[in-house]
């Protein structure tokens, strides 16, 4: 256990290094990490000058990929998402009052009462929402909550589709779990404590996928069945050896204002299920729905029919790549991540937002990105989708064409060369 000041000392003193090449250094960048966590201890210690608690930690909430299953999550289907070495980074230590204080590199401070956990819903889209909201499920589960301060720093693209917001709830909530909870919440439980604040505090609904990839690490398939109780299992699989890096490419666009089109997918897809007497079209046998979609297209709109299509479609290839991983044909894995992005393009329509049609960053980006893969590789929409990034796997001999290509396309480094992490939500040094 460190104070603040113990913590700054054996980070400069190397103490913290074994943990810190855990995470953010195995195959080196040791002193960037290690400059990092010195920076944002210093941070706190400058912020919080007061803060003598002899409970100083350092804690991780990372962003994650969806690899498969676009938008398939919240109708309780199949994805295959991983966490990666973007994260939110923080020196965290309770306070002895009842309030939760963060200041988050570039923004304003933040600062919730634990003595009022109510919903306030001039809030919405904030992150005191997701502050408040994760303290308030864990209330709800029993725990008696206590403040803390803490100074966090990231590096996961906001707007990016790599869930900045997931891996803001995951840091808070692995805080929360660590302070108050002595661990005993694990990383499926966090990630649903995750979800609750974004759906109820926050005010977007989406399904779980965001959450779990960022709480459990690694690449994992997840059936959301029964979403109380989601089958994970780990897609073992090593992607430095497949030959190809996988990039994420900002395309300069920001969805942090298109929540009502990524509620629109959820709200389609549902009423396709309702037609059937169903809440969702996981429990609507896809025989049914291609028998209908004629009475479909009156009752629905075509653009619900082709999202439901979509959904039938990733669902099952979701499935399928995590097979091919985990049998080693990376080339039947890129194919099925091509199909997957066609999908979302002409069905699932997320690649671009209505409200905006002149803006059309992602398929200008798709567009230049498959000419610059040149029929290898593969590339698709990112995440929610509508705007933020896109997703490739690019052979190594052709990385360094590909980033230039798409740096001359959008800017100075806006692609990211990413690598898949096997360490989810954590305390980092305590």
């Amino acid at each position: 256990m460190y104070t603040c000041m113990q913590l700054l000392q054996a980070l400069r003193e190397g103490g913290c290094d074994q943990a810190l090449t855990a995470i953010y250094a195995p195959n080196g960048g040791l002193e960037q990490a290690r400059e990092r966590a010195l920076h944002i201890t210093e941070s706190f210690l400058a912020d919080f000058p007061e803060n003598s608690s002899p409970s100083a930690a350092l804690f991780s909430g990372p962003g994650r990929t969806e690899i498969g299953g676009n938008h398939t999550d919240h109708q309780h289907g199949h994805v295959l998402c991983a966490s990666v070495d973007l994260d939110l980074l923080a020196c965290a230590a309770p306070n002895g009052k009842n309030r939760i204080c963060i200041h988050s590199e570039g923004y304003p401070a933040l600062e919730v009462d634990l003595d009022d956990l109510t919903i306030k819903p001039e809030e919405t889209n904030t992150s005191a929402a997701l502050v408040r909201g994760v303290a308030a499920n864990i209330a709800e589960r029993g725990y008696v909550l206590s403040g803390f301060d803490a100074y966090a720093v990231s590096n996961v693209l906001s707007g990016s589709g790599l869930s900045s917001s997931a891996a803001y709830e995951i840091l808070v909530g692995n805080i929360l779990n660590h302070f108050c909870c002595n661990g005993a919440l694990d990383s499926v439980e966090l990630a649903k404590i995750g979800q609750f604040a974004e759906n109820i505090y926050f005010g977007k609904p989406c399904g779980l996928m965001d959450q779990m990839g960022a709480s459990i690490g690694g690449a994992i398939a997840i059936d959301f069945a029964n979403p109380a109780a989601p089958v994970i299992e780990k897609a073992d699989y090593d992607f430095a050896e497949s030959g190809h890096v996988l990039c994420i490419v900002d395309t300069g666009s920001c969805h942090a204002d298109l929540t009502d089109d990524y509620a629109d997918i959820t709200f389609e897809m549902c009423a396709v299920a309702t037609y059937f007497g169903k809440t969702v079209l996981r429990d609507v046998p896809e025989m049914d729905f291609r028998a209908a979609i004629p009475a479909l297209r009156k009752a629905c709109g075509d653009r619900a029919v082709l999202r439901a299509l979509h959904f039938y479609e990733d669902d099952r290839r979701a499935v399928q790549e995590a097979e091919t991983l985990k049998a080693g044909d990376f080339d039947a894995f890129l194919a099925l991540v091509n199909a997957s992005g066609l999908s979302s393009s002409l069905y699932l329509q997320n690649t671009w937002s209505v409200a905006s049609p002149k803006s059309q960053a992602i398929p200008m980006a798709l567009a230049i990105g498959r000419e610059l893969l040149g029929g290898t590789g593969a590339i698709r929409v990112h995440g929610g989708g509508f705007a933020g990034t896109i997703q490739a796997f690019v052979p190594n001999d052709k990385l360094d064409a590909f980033k230039a290509g798409m740096e001359a396309l959008l800017g100075v480094g806006m692609c990211h060369v990413l690598r898949i992490r096997p360490q989810g939500g954590c305390v980092v040094v305590c």
